[in-house]
């Protein structure tokens, strides 16, 4: 147990979770007050499930990388299961306000973007590292709410986290985003950082 305690103080999960649950209620709490739909926008869904999975991006990397590269714990394990609970915790923190005035919804479309962001950011912290992860997901998120919707398939790719949550091109890409995210970072984890503060590799 104080194993694990550790491991979250040291990858600052603490400090992600108060982000993330207070940029959450600042959202909920605005949508409440000011508007009299009970069911949120899906543009403002998609930003809320957006600002979670970034505040978990600096989690994904540790103080000390070296250490993490050693075969003295299950580091695979370790970093799959820290991925899906980030996935889980922002699907829970926006479910959670379903028997409230403001509702963060649909469920499947929760599920579909957190997974598919999540899979996302990690990739992002395989490539370029865990401080600079949140960059590709916050950057596609906000050019996908700036273009013009698009029937085609791949209008529905590119948008894949505003499609309806039985559209089946928006499902594989989160599926494939998620995956290959996934797996990547289980195996490599976060891309390791120099003395000089670039990531590097060792």
């Amino acid at each position: 147990m104080r194993g694990n305690v550790l491991y979250l103080r040291s990858r600052r999960v603490p400090a992600a979770l108060a982000v993330a649950t207070g940029a959450t209620l600042a959202v909920w709490a605005a949508w409440s007050v000011f508007s009299t739909r009970r069911e949120v926008a899906v543009e403002l869904v998609v930003l809320v499930v957006l600002l979670p999975v970034t505040a978990a991006a600096g989690t994904l990397a540790g103080p000390d990388d070296a250490f993490e590269r050693t075969a003295a714990r299950p580091w695979p394990v370790r970093r799959a299961l820290h991925l899906l609970a980030v996935a889980a915790t922002v699907v829970l923190l926006l479910a959670a306000t379903s028997a409230t005035g403001a509702r963060f919804g649909p469920f499947w479309l929760v599920a579909r973007d957190a997974a598919g962001l999540a899979g996302l950011t990690a990739l992002c912290a395989v490539v370029a590292g865990a401080p600079r992860a949140w960059l590709v997901p916050l950057g596609w998120t906000m050019i996908v709410l700036v273009t013009s919707d698009s029937s085609t398939g791949a209008g529905r790719v590119l948008r894949w986290m505003l499609q309806y949550p039985d559209d089946r091109a928006a499902g594989a890409t989160a599926v494939a985003l998620a995956c290959t995210g996934a797996i990547a970072y289980a195996l490599r984890g976060s891309r390791t950082a120099t003395a000089s503060g670039v990531p590097g590799t060792e």
